[in-house]
């Protein structure tokens, strides 16, 4: 999994005089270690640490110009799924987030996540697990709900786009208030691209096949972020896409 969180940076006033470990890659070992997520030798966890970091002051890479969005900090573990959950795309971004809130203030625009592709076959247990995880969000408030695009790409796949439709039907279904799915679309010239900030070998890219689910959230947070995407991910599979899958997830105007 590979998580870039896009928007405003704003760092803590005293970052200056922090310890040097205090970098995002140390903190997020820190802390998912602390919350029993980090795999060890001594330790099953969800996840292995590979990378993380925030660019220099100043430093805007060819797809933050592209975009016209300023890439704040990326994360990357390696994490399998497991049969009958889903993968851990929320603790994932709780922990990435958990990270950004120790080095500053984060204005979140945009979120591009990657997610590995379905090496075992796709399991209803997943969608339930989710579905009971979604209590989490039961009382959040009226007024935090936001209009969300997720577009999701499957590279040089193209199995999303047939999917696409059945998977909306799917997800209309489902009893849960944590996204209201209005409309989906394989085409959609309003979609924030984003150009991975990362090599294609890590997936079938580069981009090519994508659709685009509309809603609203429960909330702007990269924790309801990575239960909607872990949800995607999961039903996605449920219709045939077993390849990686590359989502990008922006707030829409009101």
């Amino acid at each position: 999994m590979h998580a870039a969180l896009y928007g405003e940076l704003t760092p803590h006033t005293l970052r200056d005089h922090r310890v040097a470990s205090s970098d995002a890659y140390s903190l997020f070992v820190a802390r998912s270690s602390a919350m029993g997520w980090l795999a060890g030798e001594d330790a099953a966890g969800l996840w292995g640490m590979n990378d993380a970091g925030t660019p220099d002051p100043g430093e805007r890479d060819a797809s933050d110009r592209r975009s016209g969005l300023g890439r704040v900090a990326w994360f990357q573990v390696s994490a399998d799924p497991v049969p009958g959950r889903p993968l851990p795309v929320q603790p994932f971004l709780t922990c990435a987030g958990d990270v950004v809130a120790r080095i500053g203030t984060l204005r979140l625009q945009a979120l591009q996540i990657l997610l590995p592709g379905r090496t075992i076959a796709p399991s209803l247990a997943g969608v339930g697990a989710l579905l009971q995880d979604a209590e989490w969000f039961a009382d959040s408030d009226p007024e935090a709900r936001t209009r969300v695009r997720v577009t999701v790409d499957g590279g040089q796949d193209p199995a999303i786009r047939s999917a696409a439709p059945l998977m909306l039907a799917q997800l209309r279904e489902l009893q849960q208030d944590v996204f209201s799915f209005t409309s989906c679309s394989p085409n959609d010239d309003d979609a924030v691209i984003i150009p991975p900030a990362f090599i294609n070998e890590l997936w079938t890219g580069p981009p090519r096949h994508r659709a685009t689910f509309l809603g609203a959230l429960a909330e702007w947070s990269l924790d309801a972020l990575g239960w909607l995407t872990a949800l995607l991910a999961e039903v996605a599979a449920d219709h045939g896409t077993g390849s990686p899958l590359l989502m990008t997830a922006a707030r829409m105007p009101l």
